[in-house]
């Protein structure tokens, strides 16, 4: 009967072991749609971690700093199935967050040129609004190791046997993609909305000028917090905003200033939540 703590203080008990997404919903809807990870004592954890033991717990979302790493790096993890979809032979190696998005680093014959990164981000797309359930697993490593070596994916194989075997892998998966990472990441890939592939930079396999040169595809996931509406009795704003993307009639705006749309306790994230943005200037607000 574990009983969990949260942020403001607040106890919710319960009768069994109960996953992180489980504790969102016992909160309310909207946080258990918003839920992207957990930190249970501290450490991140996926939503379908479970929880058997009295811990506290806060509920990641796209508002917390780690949530924006958690969609960054599931957008790689969304990049990498894009590529494997469309380019069976290549080989998938590393893609962790950076400070301004992600980058994945591929092994493929010839180089990846402006329409291939066109046609991989539509086929993102594609795939993130599959919403396929995104799966965490455990292994030892040797299995591990056969495993990427059977699926041809000789760079993993490699990283996963440099890995002490006393330390089971984990890995996560997405549709028939499997990759090898510590994770967390998002529960489905219908969370992944907004993303955008930059460009195609060389990068030698394990930052050594004596290997094999690899390609590097970076993107970006940025959004501020709120999106403006506009009509003709004025302006409405709601949360959640990706920098200059126009979704069914609506512009999202540009990098959040001062204006405090919405603001309340949420007691399973510990904070006040505020959405803040300033409207562009009108002409480019309305703009298609």
């Amino acid at each position: 009967m574990p009983s969990i703590r949260l942020p403001d203080g607040a106890m919710k008990r319960f009768e069994a072991p109960v996953s992180v997404a489980e504790v969102a919903a016992a909160i309310g809807p909207g946080l258990a749609k918003a839920a992207l990870a957990g930190k249970v004592d501290g450490k991140l954890v996926d939503t379908s971690h479970v929880i058997d033991h009295d811990a506290s717990l806060a509920i990641v979302t796209d508002r917390d700093p780690e949530g924006l790493d958690v969609l960054r790096h599931s957008t790689a993890h969304l990049l990498a199935y894009a590529v494997k979809e469309l380019f069976p032979e290549a080989q998938v190696t590393i893609g962790p967050v950076i400070e301004d998005g992600f980058y994945y680093d591929f092994a493929y014959k010839r180089p990846f040129t402006p329409d291939d990164l066109a046609a991989i981000e539509r086929k993102m797309t594609e795939l993130a609004k599959k919403d396929e359930p995104v799966l965490r697993s455990l292994m030892p490593r040797d299995e591990a190791v056969k495993l990427f070596e059977h699926m041809g994916e000789h760079y993993k194989a490699e990283i996963i046997a440099s890995i002490p075997s006393t330390e089971p892998i984990s890995l996560y998966a997405e549709g028939h993609f499997v990759d090898l990472c510590r994770g967390p990441h998002v529960p489905s890939t219908g969370r992944l909305k907004v993303f955008r592939l930059t460009k195609v930079a060389g990068a030698y396999w394990r930052g050594d000028s004596r290997n094999e040169m690899l390609q590097r595809i970076y993107g970006s996931r940025a959004w501020c917090s709120g999106t403006r509406r506009a009509g003709r009795s004025g302006s409405r704003w709601s949360s959640t905003c990706a920098a200059r993307t126009r979704i069914t009639g609506t512009r999202k705006c540009a990098a959040p200033r001062s204006s405090i749309v919405r603001c309340g306790r949420n007691p399973a994230i510990g904070r006040t939540s505020r959405t803040t943005c300033s409207p562009p200037n009108r002409r480019s607000a309305t703009s298609p």
